[in-house]
């Protein structure tokens, strides 16, 4: 067959016009209370039930050997298209796709995903400093948040690399240390620096209360609210804990939901205290499920996205929450929390 080849009068037009398109993306999730999908803008009415932590695909071998040379999109999508038409029978729409740059983040992967499934994904920019920093690029130990940030908004103006798609939230990591390190406090500062310059929604694993609540305090002194913060693994922090968090405006994220009894007594529990507090509208709950993993044969186990739908919700329901309660958990809160949209404080914590 013979191929089509672009003159470079034809690639330069074809340049602009991607570009003239992720301008117009970028405007439409800035002004009209979008979100951004792989696929371009889209309202956050729309939405419809969304799973706000998942893996469809990660890369362990860390961020010095990663790269699209390590996987096969298509070897890739036979895994687990099947996994994503499962859940549409239990009316998911959206998903967010929850691995970072130097994981395993394939915008285009995304891409055909959502279009041979017909569900809304969401890729992100940001980078992950847990683990240990195995994940972080050498490059984060010497630049400032700065310089960072500028990476990461250049990613949301112009897209991911060269393929035109948009992030549609900021996803970073820290440790469970009681203190954040240095470098782990350049990410939430790059983070809330990002954040205040594309209004995306900064979504970090976090785990504990304590490094948590340094997040939320560095984000404040940054002059960002902590309604654009979502505390990722919550589930390691105590009830008391994410009421206060949660009356402060940040969004509380209860990830990795397995049909396990005895963890579930726990997401209950968290949930139906969240009630009684009539926080119930600042919960996000998620399977952090999925994983082909790269380098195992055949992309190793790869865990539905299924017992929210199959053992939570029916536990919570049992305890008294009402069919508006699930709709505000899985429809309204997500649509809420990732709306692109800058959220600032009016007075920013003085630094001492």
């Amino acid at each position: 067959m013979r191929k089509f080849k672009l003159s470079p009068s034809t690639k330069s037009i074809w340049f602009m016009v991607v570009s003239l398109l992720g301008l117009f993306w970028v405007y439409c999730a800035r002004n009209t209370g979008n979100i951004m999908t792989v696929k371009g803008a889209l309202p956050a009415s729309e939405m419809g039930l969304t799973l706000t932590h998942e893996h469809l695909l990660v890369d362990f071998i860390g961020a010095d050997s990663t790269g699209y040379h390590r996987w096969n999109r298509e070897e890739v999508i036979t895994k687990v298209l099947p996994f994503l038409l499962e859940i549409k029978k239990y009316d998911v729409k959206t998903l967010f796709e929850c691995t970072p740059a130097y994981l395993g983040r394939d915008p285009i992967l995304m891409t055909m995903l959502s279009e041979q499934s017909g569900l809304n994904i969401l890729t992100n920019t940001g980078f992950y400093g847990a683990m240990e920093n195995k994940f972080l690029p050498d490059f984060v130990t010497t630049e400032s948040p700065e310089e960072l940030a500028t990476r990461w908004i250049n990613e949301w103006e112009n897209g991911i690399e060269e393929t035109g798609i948009k992030p549609g939230f900021i996803k970073i990591a820290v440790d469970r240390d009681a203190e954040l390190s240095p470098i782990h406090q350049k990410l939430i500062r790059a983070a809330a620096k990002t954040h205040l310059k594309t209004g995306l929604t900064i979504v970090s694993h976090t785990g504990p209360e304590a490094p948590a609540f340094q997040q939320l305090s560095i984000l404040e002194k940054e002059g960002v609210a902590p309604e654009a913060f979502v505390w990722v693994h919550a589930q390691r922090g105590t009830d008391s804990a994410h009421v206060t968090a949660a009356q402060k405006g940040a969004w509380i994220s209860l990830d990795n939901v397995k049909a396990d009894s005895i963890q579930l007594q726990k997401y209950v529990k968290s949930i139906l205290n969240l009630k009684e507090k009539k926080l119930l509208g600042k919960l996000l709950i998620s399977h952090d499920a999925g994983w082909y993993r790269v380098g195992e044969p055949g992309g190793g186990s790869f865990r539905p996205f299924t017992d929210i739908f199959t053992h939570l919700i029916p536990k919570l329901k049992e305890k008294g929450l009402t069919e508006n309660d699930i709709q505000q958990i899985m429809v309204k809160n997500p649509a809420q929390a990732f709306q692109v949209r800058i959220r600032k404080l009016l007075k920013p914590k003085t630094v001492n």
